[in-house]
C-alpha cells in the first residue's frame, strides 16, 4: 500500500494537481462531447453565458457544477473544498499560522458568525483582554455577525507582524481592540498526570501534521513519570490523517495489523501495521470514546479493542469506516474522493455502525440546553418567562414568532496549550476509566 498516497481517513490533504487528472482521465474534454448528458452540460453553460438576462458569475457557476457532480453521490465525505477555504485548511493541517490566538465556534443556531471557545495564555488576544464568550462582531469594516467561520478565520489570519482591528460584543456591549498577528502553533495534544500517578492524555484531533511528535512527547513525559496506567482520551476527536491514527496506535502495540483498507474491486490490504520500538508505552490502558469520536479515533479504538490491549469506554463511536483520497483542483481547491472503506484488526467494517465501548458509559460533560420557540405575538413584542429563578427574555420577529436556546454547557478548558483540564467526579466517562485501572 503506497503510504503517501493513502493519508486520511476525515478531512483532506492537498496532494498534486497531476494525482487528480490521472484519477479522472475518463472525462476529458473530448470524452465529455461524446456522451449525450455530457453535451447537455455544455450547452447549459453555454446558453447561460449566451442568453441569462444577468451578468453571470461563471466561477461561481463552475464551482456549482462541481459541487453538484459531487453532491450527486450522496455521500458526504466526498467533497470540493473552494481555494479560500482550503487555504485555510491547509494552515490548520500544518499547524502553524499567524493570528492572535483563540479558537472559535459558531455564534448562532445555524453555525455562522463567531463566538471565542478558548484564549490561549501569551497570544495577542489574551494581552489584548480578549474572553471566552466574545462575540465577532466586525473584523477591520467587515461585519460578521452572520459570517461563515471560515471566512471570520481567513479575516483574522494574516501575514506576521500586521495588525487586525476586531471589534467583539461581551454581555451585547461591543469593544474594540487592535492586535498584532503573531505566529500560533497549534497543539492538538494535552496532557496532566491523575491522582494514583494515572496518566492523562487527550488527542483533540488526528488532522494535524505535528500530532504525532506531540503525542510521541506526551507518551515519553508519561514514562519518565513512571506512569503504568494511562487513559487517553479520544472524546470529541473527528479524526484526520490516516498514518497519524495508525502511529499512534502503534505507541501500544508491539507487532501485527493496525487497519486494513479495501477498495472497490475487493481487494484489501494491510496498511502500515505495528512495529515494536523502545518507545513503546507498555502500561496499562484505558481509551475513552464519544459519539463524536470518528475516522482515525475509530482506528485506533479498533485496532485497540480487537487486540484486547486496551478497554475503550463511553458511547458508541460515531461509524466513519471509510477513506479518501484528496488531490489539488487547478483552481487551487481541493477534493476527496471517498476511495476505500477501512477493517479493524478482527476484519470489523464500522461505516454507519461504529465501535461499542467494551464499558458504555453516557458523556455527563454536556447537557441539552433549554430551548423553545413558538408564535402568536406581534412583531418586535418581548415575551419574559422563569427559569430556575431566572429571567430569559425573547424577542418576536416581525412574523411574530420567537426562539430561544440556551448556552450549551462547556468543559473547563486550559488557556495552557498541552495542559489538561480535566474533573475526575462531573465527567462520568473520566471516572469509569479511572475506576478501571484503580
Amino acid at each position: 500500500m503506497n503510504r503517501k498516497r493513502m493519508t486520511l481517513v476525515a478531512g483532506a490533504l492537498a496532494a498534486t494537481a497531476a494525482v487528480g487528472y490521472a484519477q479522472l482521465g475518463g472525462y476529458t474534454e473530448s470524452e465529455l462531447t461524446k456522451s449525450k448528458t455530457g453535451q447537455a452540460l455544455l450547452q447549459v453553460l453555454g446558453g447561460l453565458d449566451r442568453f441569462y438576462l444577468y451578468k453571470v458569475d461563471d466561477e461561481k457557476v463552475l464551482r456549482g457544477a462541481i459541487n453538484g457532480a459531487l453532491g450527486s453521490l450522496d455521500d458526504e465525505f466526498t467533497y470540493y473544498s473552494e481555494p479560500a477555504d482550503n487555504a485555510i485548511d491547509a494552515e490548520n493541517l500544518a499547524g502553524e499560522f499567524y493570528g492572535i490566538g483563540v479558537t472559535l465556534v459558531g455564534a448562532n443556531p445555524d453555525g455562522t458568525g463567531g463566538k471565542v471557545d478558548n484564549v490561549f495564555k501569551g497570544g495577542a488576544a489574551a494581552n489584548a483582554g480578549v474572553q471566552i464568550g466574545d462575540v465577532f462582531v466586525k473584523i477591520g469594516d467587515t461585519e460578521v455577525l452572520t459570517s461563515k467561520l471560515n471566512e471570520i478565520v481567513r479575516l483574522v489570519r494574516g501575514q506576521r507582524g500586521t495588525t487586525v482591528g476586531v471589534t467583539f460584543a461581551r454581555n451585547g456591549k461591543p469593544y474594540t481592540v487592535k492586535m498584532e498577528r503573531q505566529p500560533v502553533t497549534v497543539v492538538s495534544v494535552e496532557k496532566t498526570v491523575l491522582p494514583g500517578n494515572i496518566g492523562y492524555i487527550a488527542l483533540n484531533t488526528f488532522y494535524n501534521e505535528k500530532v504525532i511528535e506531540q503525542f510521541n512527547a506526551a507518551v515519553a513525559d508519561m514514562k519518565k513519570r513512571n506512569v503504568q496506567k494511562l487513559i487517553l482520551d479520544l472524546r470529541d476527536n473527528g479524526g484526520g490523517l490516516l498514518n497519524a491514527g495508525t502511529d499512534v496506535a502503534d505507541q501500544f502495540l508491539p507487532k501485527g495489523t493496525i487497519v486494513s483498507l479495501r477498495d472497490r474491486s475487493g481487494r484489501t490490504e494491510v496498511y502500515d501495521p505495528a512495529t515494536t520500538s523502545a518507545s513503546d508505552y507498555t502500561g496499562k490502558l484505558v481509551v475513552l470514546v464519544n459519539k463524536n469520536s470518528a475516522s482515525a479515533s475509530e482506528v485506533v479504538a479498533g485496532a485497540l479493542q480487537d487486540t484486547k490491549r486496551a478497554s475503550i469506554v463511553g458511547e458508541q463511536t460515531f461509524g466513519k469506516g471509510v477513506a479518501q483520497l484528496p488531490f489539488e483542483t487547478a483552481d487551487g481547491g481541493k477534493v476527496a474522493i471517498v476511495n476505500s472503506e477501512w477493517l479493524t484488526p478482527g476484519g470489523r467494517q464500522i461505516h454507519k455502525k461504529g465501535i461499542t465501548p467494551d464499558v458504555v458509559v453516557k458523556d455527563t460533560r454536556y447537557t441539552t440546553p433549554l430551548n423553545f420557540s413558538g408564535s402568536g405575538l406581534t412583531a418586535g413584542a418581548k415575551l419574559t418567562v422563569t427559569v430556575d429563578g431566572k429571567p430569559v427574555t425573547v424577542t418576536a420577529d416581525k412574523d411574530g414568532k420567537f426562539t430561544y436556546t440556551a448556552e450549551v454547557k462547556r468543559p473547563t478548558r486550559s488557556t495552557t496549550q498541552g495542559e489538561a483540564v480535566v474533573d475526575t467526579q462531573g465527567d462520568a466517562i473520566l471516572k469509569k476509566g479511572i475506576e478501571l485501572l484503580q
